[in-house]
């Protein structure tokens, strides 16, 4: 069976004239909570993940994530070096936008934040007014990338853009200009398309900031068997560098005398 620990994140602070507590705490702020908590916990691949179940309990707020131990001790590891190091510059993007939105709450709202798990002598780290914990800019810088991939939808109601499903990436959400879809005469739906795109990369590490990619340019790819193509490339290469080489010496040194 499965061995389960939590993660606990107190908030403390004041609601008016009251001490906050379960009873005076908004859904709102639950749901603030709640958003950042897979992305805390499962900073990665979330197809497969291991289940995280939640309660919210007094003291003053304490919210409870519950799951398997095997994510319970890498976080350990993960608070004690931001607690430590009071930076998270060191994460994965998903974790340190988590930290960076608690951050944001302990400004707006006055609250500390409390960190930590359900492991012996947990490392704890202490989110407040005073605290930090901002993602350093001048390690992100503007990049162009280019994305092959099927459409799966275009569109939206608020925000247009273009979903494209890569082998690498998986599933990216590409801003793109409400107008320029208007215009398109193909449907480009259930097909294969390269994208252009532009947005924020990493400049140590080559992570990529899904949430700013800007659409540029759709390209249209066709991964198809050209015989002429490949035809015209050989006929290059018979007439310069190999036509001084002697095609069963080349093999046997490629080889390196071994037989086939």
């Amino acid at each position: 069976m499965e061995k389960i620990g939590y993660i606990e994140i107190r908030i403390t602070g004041t609601k008016g004239n009251d001490d906050l507590a379960r009873d005076n705490y908004d859904i709102r702020e639950v749901r603030e909570v709640l958003e950042q908590a897979e992305s805390l916990i499962v900073p990665g691949d979330k197809k497969e993940r291991l289940p995280i179940s939640y309660q919210l309990e007094e003291g003053s707020v304490r919210h409870i994530f519950k799951t398997s131990m095997q994510y319970v001790i890498g976080f350990n590891a993960i608070v004690g070096q931001v607690s430590n190091g009071q930076s998270v510059d060191f994460l994965d993007l998903p974790t340190a936008k988590a930290f960076e939105a608690f951050q944001h709450i302990a400004i707006r709202k006055h609250y500390t934040f409390e960190i930590r798990t359900s492991i012996e002598n947990s490392n704890i780290v202490k989110i407040d007014q005073g605290t930090k914990f901002f993602r350093t800019e001048a390690i992100w810088a503007e990049a162009e990338f280019y994305f092959y991939g099927k459409v799966t939808s275009i569109g939206g109601k608020e925000k247009s853009s273009i979903h494209l499903v890569t082998d690498d990436f998986g599933i990216l959400n590409i801003h793109t200009n409400r107008d320029y879809l208007t215009t398109l005469e193909n449907n480009i739906l259930y097909r294969t398309y390269g994208i252009r795109a532009i947005g924020k990369q990493h400049v140590e590490t080559g992570e990529l900031d899904r949430s700013t990619l800007q659409f540029v340019e759709l390209i249209d790819y066709q991964a198809k068997y050209d015989e002429d193509y490949l035809n015209t490339l050989r006929a290059k290469a018979q007439s310069n560098w190999l036509k001084d080489i002697n095609a069963d010496d080349w093999l046997r040194e490629i080889r390196g005398g071994h037989d086939a």
